[in-house]
């Protein structure tokens, strides 16, 4: 029937529609709809689309006509499970949830129980013949419906509860004797009708449309706005309405909720695992309020729906073709599936389950390719902890996220934020986190709680962001107003001492662990022999290798020393993009640009540039053997010469001082005189790149000949040698012709001298609008192009990097005006528009240009495949992001024609 789905209708019965409908179902919807279809048990329940939630948000209220949809759907229902909302005999009860097109763990609101009231509750017990149940269930909707639908803040609700607690002397609600909570349901219904001003609603039609608008408005809930810039997800998706009839875990012990994983989210290894709960509802689970047992013990527990739950589980994976996360309930031995995913994982499961999935034949490898990404091996190049150490186990728990996490311990959210703030690492130690916690999470690079388990919100989002997670620790005791944990040996944890988690293993350290360098590092760069790695490594390496095969973006490396060059070639660099040689200019070579700058006449300047210049052929020589083969592009310097020199103000007062006290300093006044003629407001528009080589005669020329005799003496090797020279800065065809001359004559003259002719391309630096808008022409002296995006961005948008990343991004940030900053991942929109206008329009100048991105974004993943469709010829990124340029540029080509499981 998913033939018959139009946006002209609202709500959608779970026997309609597909997985492949998130846009209009979301994906909680579209799942549960393709579970239907496949004959899995699935509560029976109807879904309100995005398109009524986008109306509801942009109007205020409910489109015409979905409450009319509502009520049809809601009759079916009734009919189908042969009872009435709220009927005071024999009620159905309801769940709403929210559901968007991309998994949100936690960001948004799910109500359990509606159709209870007063009325109900009392129908239910007896029907039911569970007091204790039918009460219990009572107060979740009280507690859930007050909070989300009506704001009531959760610390009035819990008072309410607490009161019963402390007078049992018991800790949970499962605890309580049933009058007990009845007379808690009196308390939350006061505590409502005091905040809100209104009673708790006892008409379940209007709990159920307050529900769902209340789902609705969830969607910009800063949580949910903050978590979704976090992942990238657009914010005009909105989210689909979930109503499902409710099935109880929490009817005895032939009765539980749990989590099923097909494989582990958090190694890749095959198996079942998860998280039961006996005697629960599925947000005791996810919220890590009480200790699950592994969902392996379910065999014992209850063997029939363990059988049951295996078939379900095999059935699912096989049919979604990955990694599935599932949530069941056991209502009095009876298996229902509330919903499936696809699920998420860490960056090591990503890669062993994509290998594992094309052994098995369930995908092809071009699929296995979308199934990992940049950001992901990214984090499998993070350090991890060394195992010859001494720093003490202070607990152990539930390895939910792995990784090597080292900082000092916050409380809350705010005390993360804080230290973040103030440049500390930071491990967020809470109870079990909750969606309002997202805020410190973003700001730790771990996180530890108490309770929960691999299943619980902490783990979930840990895992999304990429955050190492101990989860569980019950052995700690965390008390969040003394901002303190104690041990179970009572060893006391202040907030900012030392602690560091290891995610793989489930420890916490008391101090600092030091940390080693990660196997897929160590085989990236030789140390380790593939013979000898484990599974991990070889799967990184098969889809590398797989990438390499695939993608048509060629990767070069930034790479200035024989040492950097040496490493990018190891790390699978197809050669330099770009070799910057203001950076063989540091250390003790400043005091020859000194000279150079303060060279009186043309003979002192001369001078200077030959010493310049041997330095420079032995620096260029070590690079072009380590990339012997290879192409090597060698910028012209581009910095302002003043960045070489002695800062002003420092010099300033070096010569005060020293007139002042009568000991000049002949030196120190040339030099402040050369240093004040030089300086300018805004270097970085001044006197820099090309026009350093314009202005500053024999500067480009003596480095074009190092250049140039560098490559004629290690050719007379016996080596292959690539050389490729590129002028920055370049704005119009009128400079770039002007230095091409010049270089060309040197060129010539070593060719002359030294014998040997060696090919050398030149091109320029596109990173000046200018230059993007005039490329036609400057490609008429240009063999290519390299985009230089640092600073095409800061040009572009008016930005100095240097400043406003502290200063402006992170209100631009907070307020959504962009996702990520411009400098992190290339605007699209902006510079993207110049970089395409230039690719166009160079070629037409020269269809011969090559074209490339030697800045930053050269390495970024959410850039790659933009320069990969805009026609780019290659990337070049620091040497350790090389691996990552490689696998992103094989996804960027397998993309257009393969699909895979989304797994954000």
């Amino acid at each position: 029937m998913t033939a018959t789905l139009t946006t002209a209708r609202y709500v959608f019965d779970f026997a309609e529609g597909s997985m492949h409908q998130k846009d209009l179902l979301g994906g909680k919807g579209a799942n549960l709809a393709e579970m239907t279809r496949l004959g899995l048990p699935v509560p029976p329940g109807f879904t309100i689309g995005t398109t009524a939630c986008r109306a509801f948000l942009e109007n205020g209220d409910l489109p015409p006509g979905v409450a009319e949809e509502i009520a049809k759907h809601l009759g079916r229902l009734e009919a189908t499970m042969g009872r009435r909302l709220g009927d005071p005999a024999d009620p159905l009860l309801l769940s709403v949830r929210s559901g968007a097109k991309f998994s949100m763990p936690g960001m948004m609101e799910t109500i359990l129980d509606i159709g209870l009231t007063d009325a109900s509750v009392q129908g239910l017990a007896k029907h039911s013949g569970d007091d204790h149940f039918a009460w219990d269930s009572y107060r979740r909707l009280l507690q859930m419906y007050a909070r989300t639908v009506l704001d009531v803040p959760d610390e009035l609700l819990q008072a309410a509860v607490s009161t019963e607690y402390a007078e049992w002397g018991v800790g949970t609600p499962e605890e309580l004797p049933a009058e007990a909570i009845e007379r808690a349901c009196t308390a939350l219904k006061q505590a409502i009708a005091d905040h809100a001003g209104r009673p708790f609603p006892q008409d379940p039609l209007e709990q159920l449309d307050l529900a769902v608008r209340a789902v609705f408005r969830s969607w910009s809930t800063e949580r949910a706005r903050l978590y979704r810039r976090q992942e990238h997800i657009a914010d005009d998706l909105g989210t689909a309405v979930n109503v499902m009839a409710m099935v109880f875990g929490n009817r005895g012990s032939d009765s539980g909720t749990g989590v099923a994983f097909t494989r582990d989210p958090a190694s890749g290894a095959t198996g079942v695992y998860g998280d039961y709960l006996q005697n629960a509802q599925g947000e005791d689970v996810v919220a890590g309020v009480r200790n699950t047992v592994p969902l392996a013990q379910l065999a014992a527990i209850d063997p029939v729906s363990d059988v049951e739950l295996r078939t379900a589980m095999s059935k699912l994976e096989r049919h979604y073709r990955d990694l599935c996360d599932i949530e069941f309930t056991i209502e009095r031995g009876r298996l229902w599936i509330l919903q499936t995913r696809v699920g998420k994982r860490t960056a090591a499961a990503a890669f062993r389950i994509a290998v594992q999935l094309v052994d098995e034949g369930l995908i092809t490898l071009d699929e296995a390719l979308l199934r990992v990404n940049g950001a992901q091996l990214g984090q499998l190049m993070f350090p991890r902890f060394s195992e010859d150490h001494d720093v003490p186990v202070v607990a152990h728990g539930v390895a939910a996220s792995p990784g090597a996490a080292v900082g000092v311990a916050a409380f809350d959210s705010a005390a993360a934020r804080r230290l973040w703030d103030e440049g500390q690492q930071v491990i967020l130690v809470r109870r079990e986190t909750n969606p309002d916690d997202l805020p410190g999470m973003l700001a730790s690079v771990g996180i530890l709680t108490t309770r929960g388990g691999k299943t619980s919100h902490a783990a979930v989002v840990a895992r999304g962001l990429g955050k190492t997670c101990v989860c569980g620790v019950d052995s700690l005791t965390v008390d969040p107003v003394a901002r303190r944990a104690v041990t179970s040996g009572g060893d006391v944890i202040e907030e900012e001492d030392m602690l560091s988690l290891d995610g793989l293993a489930g420890v916490v350290y008391r101090g600092e662990v030091p940390v080693v360098a990660s196997p897929v590092v160590e085989y990236f760069e030789g140390r380790l022999e593939f013979s000898k790695s484990d599974d991990l490594v070889r799967a990184v390496d098969r889809l590398l290798r797989h990438a390499d095969a695939r993608r048509v973006l060629g990767v070069h490396a930034n790479a200035d020393t024989p040492a950097d060059a040496d490493r990018a070639r190891r790390f699978g660099a197809g050669g330099i993009g770009l070799c910057r040689t203001e950076h063989l200019f540091l250390g003790e070579r400043r005091k020859l640009v000194e000279r150079l700058v303060l060279a009186d006449g043309a003979a002192e300047q001369e001078a200077a540039l030959e010493d310049l210049l041997q330095l420079q052929r032995d620096d260029f020589a070590g690079i072009f053997r380590a990339m012997a083969g290879l192409p090597v592009t060698v910028r012209l310097i581009d910095p302002p010469l003043h960045e070489f020199l002695p800062d002003l103000a420092d010099l300033s007062v070096r010569v005060a001082v020293a007139r002042a006290t009568n000991a000049p300093e002949p030196e120190a006044e040339r030099l402040l005189k050369a240093v004040q003629r030089m300086h300018e407001s805004n270097p970085m528009l001044g006197l820099r790149g090309v026009r350093l080589g314009i202005v500053i005669p024999g500067l480009f020329a003596m480095q074009t000949r190092a250049i140039a005799e560098a490559a004629a003496a290690v050719t007379a090797e016996g080596l292959e040698v690539h050389p490729e020279i590129m002028v920055p800065l370049v704005a119009g065809e009128a400079e770039m012709r002007l230095v091409r001359d010049e270089i060309e004559t040197v060129l010539a003259d070593v060719a002359t001298s030294t014998g040997r002719m060696v090919p050398t391309r030149i091109g320029a630096m596109i990173e000046v609008p200018r230059a993007a808008l005039g490329a036609e022409r400057i490609a008429k002296s240009a063999d290519f192009f390299s985009f230089g995006t640092n600073d095409l961005t800061q040009l572009t948008w008016a930005f100095s990097r240097d400043d406003v990343e502290a200063s402006i991004f992170p209100r631009y940030l907070d307020a959504g005006i962009f996702a990520v900053s411009p400098f992190e991942s290339l605007d699209v929109e902006g510079v993207g528009r110049l970089v395409e206008i230039a690719v166009a329009e160079g070629r037409k100048g020269n269809p011969d240009l090559v074209i490339g991105i030697c800045g930053e974004h050269g390495g970024d993943p959410a850039s790659i495949a933009f320069f990969a469709d805009a026609g780019l010829d290659y990337v070049s990124c620091s040497p350790y992001r090389i691996p990552i340029a490689r696998l992103e540029a094989g996804r960027a080509a397998v993309a257009p024609t393969s699909s895979g499981s989304d797994t954000r």
